[in-house]
């Protein structure tokens, strides 16, 4: 099993095939093994495919600090040079659309070709007088709280119910799914955890943002229950330079244009954990982008 040795920590990896490199994100609590369908699409198409597990999650080592954006962004940045990456497209899910985001910024683009943003934290999750829409400090709070006290039932209740969709009518959960969710979840530490809710709800991203100049494919399902799409998604696009929002209310999904090498595009009914109950949709669409 690889692993980086960097920054006082062991950062586990895959890295699979050969030819262009996708670098996959994941969010949190989770870790590289949520990529799977994802890692397999692309491998079985000639890319090369890499996913870490970030500080503290999955197999990498649970340091008791540096859970934050900076310090996520430095792990990436070191392993993408031990790899010497080039051209490489970046995705990130949720909390690890933020870790591209901050990657970029902080660390340039000189390595990178594209990026992807699925169900992203950008710009900020918490509400703030600059950011009214944004979910209050509360709900974070009780996040905290839950993974400290009760973290194991927190996390089967979690991908149960908002983070897939599974508490919606008519919607039935896959319990496999669930289960899977859980076992990545508890494999990593608390600390991590508990620390890095901070990181992906209160980061500010706007000046992030305002820096990437490679194209982005922005992808956020409207019915996102955990990182709500009216605060996230076309807040996140209009920062980006010479950003533009043309909405096609006919399209299915919704198809809005950002960049004129960049997409926005919204799935009507999607739920957050959209990469692995809709990976069908979402793969077609990246390996659409990515090939554009």
């Amino acid at each position: 099993m690889p692993v980086l040795s960097h920054d006082g920590i062991e950062t586990y990896y895959k890295d699979w095939g050969t030819g262009q490199p996708i670098v996959f994100s994941h969010g949190w609590p989770l870790s590289s093994d949520d990529w799977d369908a994802q890692l397999m699409f692309f491998v079985q198409r000639g890319y090369r495919v890499i996913a870490h597990d970030r500080r503290g999650h999955g197999r990498s080592t649970q340091v008791a600090d540096g859970h934050d954006m900076d310090h996520y962004a430095d792990d990436l940045a070191a392993l993408t040079a031990h790899l010497d990456l080039h051209g490489a497209v970046h995705v990130g899910h949720s909390t690890g659309g933020g870790e591209v985001v901050r990657h970029l910024a902080r660390h340039g683009e000189d390595r990178v070709a594209k990026a992807v943003l699925i169900s992203a934290v950008t710009p900020i999750m918490v509400q703030t007088d600059a950011n009214p829409g944004g979910l209050p400090q509360s709900v974070f709070d009780g996040i905290q709280e839950q993974v400290a006290t009760n973290r194991s039932s927190f996390y089967r209740d979690l991908p149960s119910g908002p983070f897939y969709g599974f508490n919606r009518p008519g919607v039935e959960p896959n319990e496999a799914i669930i289960a899977n969710w859980w076992r990545q979840g508890m494999t990593g530490g608390a600390k991590a955890h508990h620390d890095g809710v901070v990181a992906f709800s209160r980061t500010d991203f706007t000046d992030d943002l305002k820096k990437i100049t490679v194209p982005v494919l922005v992808m956020h399902g409207d019915d996102d229950q955990v990182v709500p799409y009216a605060d996230s998604a076309p807040l996140a696009v209009e920062l980006l330079p010479n950003g533009t929002l043309k909405t096609y209310a006919d399209s299915a999904p919704l198809a809005v244009e950002l960049l004129p090498n960049g997409t926005l595009k919204t799935y009507a009914g999607f739920p957050h954990g959209m990469p692995t109950t809709q990976a069908e949709t979402i793969n077609a669409d990246l390996l659409e982008f990515i090939q554009s």
